[in-house]
């Protein structure tokens, strides 16, 4: 499919056509994730994770002075190896 990038405002955008959404299994309003590799530019659906959350905005939300510690679970009940 060839399209052309315009303007809208101050910004730059493509259409896309309903079979190219389609066929990426994506949706008007979808996130997706923007790259570029050798000077092509890529368009994926945004990875989700459980739930459609995404980790580098969790691990963005833990602060900075935060000290992991280790946590007591209690003792064994059954055949766990600790």
């Amino acid at each position: 499919m060839i399209t052309k990038v315009q303007s809208w405002g101050n910004s730059q955008g493509l259409r896309l056509n309903r079979q190219v959404l389609k066929e990426a299994h994506m949706a008007v309003g979808d996130e997706v994730d923007l790259s570029v590799r050798d000077g092509v530019i890529l368009v994926a659906p945004a990875k989700r994770v459980r739930g459609g959350c995404d980790l580098r905005a969790l691990v963005a939300r833990i602060p900075r002075d935060y000290k992991p510690e280790e946590i007591d679970w209690g003792k064994s009940v059954g055949r766990e190896v600790w």
